[in-house]
């Protein structure tokens, strides 16, 4: 007689560092023997892994768990939104189990209580690097869990807790297991990178029985020994950051740096409560490019923040013509429940948020169009995600999945997602490249 195999079905939502803890948890189901149901009809109970930063994504998650709801019934939810639960349940009062963030143990106990463990002690179901939503060619390397800081309008610390590093040896030998899985390229995160081992006093751990301190800059000149292409993201711009550079003009890690700077106004920063907002900015991107001239910086910001004025608006603009930036994300200021920035006043009328809004991205877009510009006939080292067509769809050492622009090569459908390519660059549109072979 065959033995029924329970299935659960899945649902990840938010950004990567929640993608992260869904990766986690997919793997200890495996793991366990469970299957991973790609319909709701044929699940026998499904997780809901929400976001719950902003009102868009938390209206996201609520949506995504009424979804599941409606069709199947039995529902477990976790993540940041999780940390708010008497909201959830207000909703939905009858469902399994609802839970807050990096809470894998809390997860499957729910799933034990009502679903049965498969007993199949005899077959290994999980490969040595764990089940991942990303391609098979990149994945993402959360270094820690929480944040110190208390951003006025940000709600993280409350729903993740104040930062826990993993310890070194720990990080350096799942990205180890990664590359030896066929990873051309990881993606460190975590919610302030920079602080990475601050909360452990930076102390030593082996790796290989080799020392190594748990601090940015030896985790990174670890991590560039194994050969593939690291890139750092969420990066604060602490003094020590100024140390990663000359790693990458000797090619031991990505010449990226993702940077959320948020905004340039001292005062504005100041009531953000920004870590670093002391620092000058646009004296430090200097230094990092006479460093590092291939240096891409990526960065995010808020704009029409309680009490922006428009000088302070207009500070911003000119700080962005300044700097230059290869890659930027900008945001309308939103309330999120539970923020103190909610308490500020100077409250800005939506449409003047519209306007800044459109005002930054279409000064943003004359910059970006002047950097793929410069590109037009160099030869850049591209590493390939996927075809459309006749193309392959390619990144360069600019570009993170996802969030930044693509690199379409001509007659590149021969190539394999994870090759490296050498091309030159034809031509360019709003966003991407397209190129050819360099032969």
């Amino acid at each position: 007689m065959e033995t029924y195999i329970p299935k659960v079905g899945f649902v990840s939502l938010g950004c990567p560092k929640a993608g992260s803890d869904s990766e986690r948890i997919l793997t200890q189901l495996r793991a366990e023997g469970y299957d991973i149901s790609k319909s709701y009809q044929e699940a026998d109970l499904v997780i809901v892994n929400t976001c719950g930063f902003i009102d868009s994504a938390i209206k996201e998650s609520m949506d995504a768990i009424g979804e599941a709801v409606k069709k199947n019934g039995k529902v477990i939810v976790t993540g940041c939104l999780g940390a708010k639960k008497e909201i959830i349940e207000k909703e939905y009062p009858n469902l399994l189990a609802i839970t807050g963030p990096h809470a894998l143990n809390e997860v499957m106990t729910a799933i034990h209580s009502h679903l049965d463990k498969p007993h199949d002690p005899f077959n290994d179901l999980v490969p040595p690097q764990g089940v991942r939503l990303t391609p098979k060619h990149y994945a993402y390397l959360k270094i820690s869990e929480g944040c110190n800081h208390r951003c006025s309008f940000c709600i993280i610390p409350s729903m993740r807790g104040d930062l826990v590093s993993r310890s070194i040896d720990d990080v350096m030998t799942e990205a180890e297991i990664l590359v030896n899985s066929g990873v051309s390229e990881i993606l460190v995160i975590s919610q302030d990178t920079s602080a990475y081992g601050v909360d452990i006093k930076y102390r030593s751990g082996f790796w290989h029985g080799r020392p190594i301190k748990t601090k940015l800059y030896d985790l990174a000149e670890a991590l560039g020994s194994l050969g593939v292409w690291i890139r750092m993201h969420y990066v604060y711009p602490y003094p020590h950051v100024d140390d990663i550079i000359p790693l990458m003009t000797e090619g031991i890690i990505l010449p990226y740096l993702d940077v959320p700077f948020q905004h340039a106004s001292p005062r504005i920063l100041k009531l953000m409560k920004r870590p670093a907002s002391a620092e000058n900015n646009l004296l430090r991107i200097n230094q990092w490019r006479k460093i590092c001239p291939d240096i891409a910086i990526r960065s995010t910001f808020i704009v029409g923040f309680p009490g922006e004025t428009d000088a302070e608006f207009e500070a911003l603009l000119d700080f962005l013509k300044e700097a230059e930036l290869d890659r930027v994300g900008c945001f309308k200021y939103s309330s999120v429940n539970g923020a103190t920035a909610n308490l500020l006043e100077g409250k800005v009328p939506e449409a003047i948020k519209e306007n800044r809004l459109q005002r930054f991205m279409e000064t943003q877009a004359r910059i970006s169009h002047k950097k793929l510009q410069a590109k037009v006939g160099k030869v850049f080292t591209v590493l390939v995600d996927s075809h459309e067509g006749n193309y392959a769809v390619a990144r360069s050492m600019a570009d993170a999945p996802d969030i930044d622009g693509k690199v379409y090569l001509r007659d590149g459908k021969l190539l394999k997602a994870g090759d490296f390519v050498d091309v030159k660059i034809d031509s360019y549109n709003q966003h991407d490249l397209f190129a050819s072979p360099n032969v």
